[in-house]
């Protein structure tokens, strides 16, 4: 083995060795580190909105609250707005609960027919079913109770970050060589307006997507369209995967309250063709491609952060990926890290 090559074995080594002790702490350590990422996040989006407050010669303290009670009112809004909208197609659910036990009953007795299995059988395995079902959400709701927890702690998070920003930014880097200061901090914010900015982009493409969406499907007559059009239209932040949940209850509700399968194919070509517009139009006129990482990268970061933090993690590491890439371009673009998160070229 050469030189080069046992060198090149040693960065690997390190590499993974590094990756593997950051994740056992990040596992043993969620309780802390789970809270606040989210409000290190806000703080990005917040900083410069309430850099601006104080430019105008509002108080640091003041600006921070009207930042968060602003954030506070968007993300009430809009679960108001599928709140609605979800009551909304509840109150229509027994029409369609009528027409779900019809196919139900028809698809049993194809399933009697096809594979000789008693409808005892199916009633069994179905009861098996809903009562592992059950046990799963009295999980959830047991653990809600660190979900509010979380939500209380974030916003008091955001503020404290906020507020004693350059005495963090003073720890931060007391890390690393005095040579070092003012590069770490060009690249601390440029990571913070680039990511405000990606972020501005990213309402901007869940607002346009779901509408077209919502559009397509009121076009073709689906029931809640607004509903089923920007639950779809935030699930796009998964590659591929997300759309196809997110399509899979209009696709449902079409099938069964339609008295055409085309309905169905309708939801279909209606989110291909979004998707299409919104990947290849869209996104690229709205968001930076600074912080945008590959598929790949993606799907295994938000994996990782489902197996180490829940659902929450789905949703954490792909915006710290991004910005893990952001800094290994500016830092190390020839990089391992760089190369991994990049598209390759």
């Amino acid at each position: 083995m050469t030189v080069e090559s046992q060198n090149q074995f040693q960065k690997i080594n390190q590499l993974l060795l590094t990756i593997i002790g950051v994740g056992v702490l990040l596992y043993f350590g969620r309780v802390l580190f789970l809270p606040l990422s989210f409000a290190i996040l806000i703080s990005f989006i917040l900083y410069p909105f309430c850099r601006w407050l104080e430019v105008k010669r509002i108080p640091r303290a003041f600006s921070i609250a009207i930042g968060i009670g602003l954030i506070t009112l968007l993300i009430g809004l809009v679960i108001y707005l599928l709140g609605a909208q979800f009551v909304q197609f509840e109150t229509s659910w027994p029409s369609i609960s009528e027409k779900v036990g019809q196919t139900l009953e028809a698809l049993s007795q194809k399933i009697t027919e096809i594979l000789s299995i008693s409808r005892s059988g199916q009633n069994e395995w179905l009861k098996n079913s809903l009562t592992r079902l059950i046990s799963s959400l009295g999980s959830a709701l047991l653990n809600s109770g660190g979900s509010l927890a979380v939500v209380v702690i974030v916003p008091v998070y955001s503020a404290l970050i906020l507020y004693n920003r350059e005495g963090l930014v003073n720890i931060l880097l007391g890390f690393f060589h005095p040579s070092k200061k003012e590069t770490i901090l060009r690249v601390l914010h440029k990571t913070i307006k680039t990511y405000y900015d990606f972020i501005k982009g990213m309402l901007t493409v869940y607002l346009i997507v779901g509408l077209l969406n919502s559009l397509g499907l009121l076009i073709i007559g689906i029931p809640q369209a607004f509903l089923f059009g920007f639950v779809a239209s935030i699930l796009t932040f998964i590659p591929y995967i997300g759309i196809m949940i997110a399509s899979l209850l209009p696709i449902t509700v079409a099938w069964i309250t339609k008295d055409s399968a085309w309905y169905a194919a309708g939801v279909v070509v209606v989110f291909a063709i979004v998707q299409y517009l919104e990947a290849n139009i869209i996104f690229p006129m709205a968001v930076s491609s600074r912080l945008k990482i590959n598929t790949l990268a993606t799907l295994s970061v938000m994996f990782i952060g489902g197996i180490l933090w829940g659902a929450a993690g789905m949703i954490l590491f792909i915006p710290f990926a991004a910005i893990t890439k952001l800094i290994a371009d500016e830092v190390d673009p020839d990089g391992t890290v760089a190369r991994l998160l990049g598209n390759g070229k």
